[in-house]
């Protein structure tokens, strides 16, 4: 394996990092002993800068380029976003619509035609006297949901991301 520059980060399938290298975990590093590290990477993923600095933490997380896609919110470098759950919000389900069937039959087998509603077999509350359908007024059904939030992951495997503590340090171009 070539020499890594300094600051890159691998992706290890192995439960240890190799010599030379650090779990990309977010832990606080001293910046005397890490001087080439801290010149490439400052406090962008969190520490003072005086005496620390922090490692990426990708612990959990998924990686993404920083910038603007087409159409796409502006990420910076080092900036941390997302959530592990989500609560769908009313105003993010497409509007839709549920047809409810009712019919003049009487309501005696556990499940009538077309699984509908049907009047019971003895007068409840009145005789059905108009066989006519009419749609039911929208106050009638009820919003549905418990407002639980969800998982919102992706399948996927999960791999150890380790960053170069030594090695080469990277030329500009």
């Amino acid at each position: 394996m070539a020499d890594p520059f300094v600051a890159e980060i691998r992706i290890f399938p192995f439960n240890f990092a190799p010599k030379g290298w650090a779990w990309c975990d977010g832990q606080l590093l001293p910046l005397s002993q890490n001087t080439a590290l801290f010149s490439l990477l400052g406090t962008t993923y969190g520490g003072n800068g005086k005496s620390n600095f922090a490692l990426p933490d990708l612990q959990g997380r998924a990686a993404m380029h920083p910038g603007q896609g087409p159409g796409l919110s502006l990420h910076d470098l080092g900036e941390t976003g997302g959530s592990d759950t989500v609560s769908l919000l009313e105003s993010e389900i497409p509007s839709h619509s549920h047809t409810l069937r009712a019919r003049n039959d009487q309501a005696d087998t556990p499940k009538p035609s077309a699984s509908s509603l049907a009047h019971p077999t003895t007068a409840t509350y009145q005789t059905v006297t108009n066989s006519a359908l009419v749609p039911m007024a929208p106050a009638a059904l009820a919003p549905a949901g418990g407002d639980q939030p969800h998982n919102n992951l992706q399948p996927y495997p999960t791999f150890y991301f380790c960053i170069a503590m030594q090695g080469v340090f990277p030329p500009r171009t």
